[in-house]
């Protein structure tokens, strides 16, 4: 049975990092503080803040909801961003996704000043992370290699295969792999032979937003396999019931007899991902 990679135990891990380097921006005068955007009533979009707004409280991060008031439009979405931009104790700046109608959620992010873009989700991180700058990176990509490096610290001559090419993870994930001297191979919706390079790696990493597309034939013996997937299915109970279930991209009864180590969905990437945000609105608070 492989390894259980714990996204709990690690993120509090992190979490106690975070704390500390807050204590030190904190004696210098520098309290972080993380704006949130959020447009319409999104219901879980409201959840999604509540919960931030206690891990901010937590780590002594200051979290500010900017809520945009309704009958408002895009202009006023943009104006709302560039205000923050040039607000000097705003250190991180995120967009609640997803948006209403009428408004560009990407073209907002897009707006982000770099320095204040927590989330790692601007062409200008994004560019600074392929050269091998000081980027912030994308928060569920930095997680996802953060639960790697948990157990396996040197990548050195390591082959790895991503299976996911999106632009928030499954790229930034190559370019943190590449960056560690890992060799690196990419695949995706219109690979061929899928299995044929996964079977091939010491660690997959899995983030194509496709249910239960990893199962054992893809699987060398002893690999880490880190999970990205977060997909709500609907799952038929013995009762003839339905309901809503939580899965990733891997199959993890199967996987897990085959696998060297593993990362479950819920309780992986996810919790790790939360803590990271923290961390880079730290880290943009330091940088600034």
């Amino acid at each position: 049975m492989a390894l259980l990679i714990d996204g709990k135990k690690l993120a509090a891990t992190l979490r106690e990092e975070i704390a500390a380097k807050v204590a030190v921006l904190s004696a210098r005068g520098v309290q972080p503080c993380l704006a949130a955007v959020r447009i319409g009533k999104d219901p879980g979009a409201l959840s999604y803040s509540q919960s931030q707004a206690a891990s901010a409280a937590a780590l002594g991060i200051e979290y500010r909801l900017v809520e945009l008031p309704e009958g408002q439009d895009m202009a006023a979405a943009t104006a709302l961003v560039a205000g923050l931009n040039a607000e000097a104790g705003v250190h991180g700046i995120m967009i609640h996704l997803p948006v209403p109608a009428g408004f560009d959620g990407v073209k907002l992010q897009q707006s982000i000043a770099a320095s204040k873009d927590v989330e790692g989700v601007g062409a200008e991180n994004f560019g600074l992370l392929a050269m091998g700058g000081a980027a912030l990176v994308p928060c569920t990509a930095a997680a996802a290699f953060a639960c790697l490096k948990s157990v396996k610290p040197d990548l050195e001559g390591c082959r790895a295969v991503v299976v996911g090419r999106s632009a928030i993870v499954g790229k930034p994930l190559a370019m943190l792999l590449l960056a560690a001297n890992a060799t690196v191979t990419q695949c995706h919706s219109r690979t061929r032979d899928l299995a044929m390079h996964t079977r091939n790696a010491e660690v997959l990493m899995v983030a194509a937003g496709n249910p239960g597309l990893i199962c054992a034939e893809h699987v060398s013996p002893g690999a880490i396999v880190i999970d990205v997937g977060t997909n709500r299915v609907q799952v038929a109970g013995l009762d003839g019931r339905t309901t809503s279930r939580l899965v990733g991209d891997v199959r993890f009864d199967e996987v897990a007899n085959i696998a060297g180590a593993i990362t479950p969905v819920p309780g992986g990437v996810g919790p790790v991902t939360a803590a990271v945000l923290m961390g880079n609105t730290v880290q943009a608070a330091g940088n600034q």
